[in-house]
């Protein structure tokens, strides 16, 4: 895939988690997608999957906002760096297990891998700064920070 190709798909990839639009999301991916998230206890194998992961992250936070900090396009993948904020008002999934609201707004780091086939994002792997998040929520200690 050519860099401006890639350039383009992950900027709507942003875009559509910013614009909370699961629909424009899901487009980008191939059938078989597969996407990693260090909070989630196994992979998602599936648009259908990918779908209720974006729609538990737009519910939870509804005020999201996704803003990029740096990227680097390689011949057939991707790696963007993130800020993610918003106010957690909606359950949010972790690890498995449905965390009540917290009311706490939380701005966090995300680093994004993805990798393209046929136009698409065939993988997606996510790595947030899941410590500072969960501190600002109030479901970690603070203290534990190195």
């Amino acid at each position: 895939m050519a860099k401006n190709d890639l350039t383009r798909l992950e900027e709507a990839c942003v875009k559509a988690w910013d614009q909370h639009d699961a629909d424009s999301f899901v487009n980008l991916l191939t059938e078989d997608c597969v996407l990693t998230d260090d909070l989630e206890p196994k992979p998602m194998r599936s648009r259908d999957a990918a779908r209720q992961y974006f729609e538990s992250w737009s519910s939870a936070f509804p005020d999201m906002r996704v803003k990029e900090k740096n990227r680097v396009i390689g011949d057939d993948s991707i790696a963007v760096e993130l800020q993610m904020s918003g106010t957690n008002t909606g359950p949010l999934n972790v690890g498995g297990n449905r965390v009540a609201p917290t009311g706490k707004k939380v701005s966090a780091g995300l680093n994004i891998f993805m990798k393209a086939q046929g136009g698409k994002i065939k993988e997606i792997h996510s790595h947030s700064d899941n410590l500072t998040m969960m501190s600002q929520l109030g479901l970690a200690s603070a203290s534990t920070r190195a």
